[in-house]
């Protein structure tokens, strides 16, 4: 069953939450706690705040993207130049604890370098398949998450950890992380903020809709709602 919890403060309210999860995991001194990112403008903000912290040793994270355009990294569009410029460069994170998807590779070759990369960590730390410590989600109002679009191949995906996935009504190429790691995540929070895609929330929280994000069915699913 998953969580809701209405934010007031959507921004410094949600940094305090994420934040919350890495400075505990980082208390026992011993593993990188694994975040994945989401793009989007809602998170922007989010990361900019979570920079500023000093509580957090980035060193000790381990980054990867839900999903990427399939554009160079300093592009406009790109997930990666939203995240580098809100917090990687402001934050001092290292480049060792990113893990980037390559947007300006062909897409199935970037797909499946980064689905490798993530099977060798999962192999390293003796995983079936690699485990998230926290997963952020965004949700389009058309209930699509990561790029897990409606009636796109990438929904029915069942072995690999990330993929290329045709988006027809963008007539473009994403790259997206599959449901397989998605679920695999010890916990997934979506960020969702503003009144309209409330119905879209409704919805997937009571079952039984069409939407890509009522599909993901982690160890726990939070949704912070501004």
């Amino acid at each position: 069953m998953a969580e809701v919890i209405e934010l007031q403060d959507f921004v410094a309210e949600a940094t305090e939450w994420i934040a919350s999860r890495i400075v505990a995991k980082q208390a026992d001194g011993l593993s990188a706690f694994r975040l994945s990112l989401c793009g989007g403008s809602t998170p922007k903000s989010i990361y900019a705040a979570l920079a500023k912290r000093d509580d957090i040793d980035w060193e000790r994270v381990l980054l990867t993207f839900g999903d990427e355009r399939c554009v160079p990294p300093d592009h406009a569009d790109s997930n990666y130049r939203m995240v580098k410029e809100a917090l990687l460069d402001p934050g001092g994170v290292p480049n060792a604890s990113v893990m980037r998807m390559a947007g300006e590779m062909e897409p199935e070759e970037a797909a499946a370098r980064y689905d490798g990369q993530l099977k060798k960590l999962a192999q390293l730390a003796g995983e079936e398949r690699f485990v998230h410590d926290l997963i952020l989600l965004g949700m389009g109002d058309d209930g699509h998450t990561a790029s897990l679009f409606p009636e796109t191949a990438a929904l029915d995906e069942t072995e690999r950890n990330a993929v290329a996935n045709f988006v027809p009504k963008f007539d473009s190429w994403r790259l997206t992380l599959t449901y397989p790691v998605i679920n695999a995540a010890r916990e997934v929070a979506f960020l969702v903020n503003g009144e309209k895609k409330r119905p879209v929330v409704d919805e997937v929280l009571a079952g039984g809709s069409p939407h890509p994000a009522e599909r993901v069915k982690a160890g726990v699913v939070t949704w912070l709602l501004g």
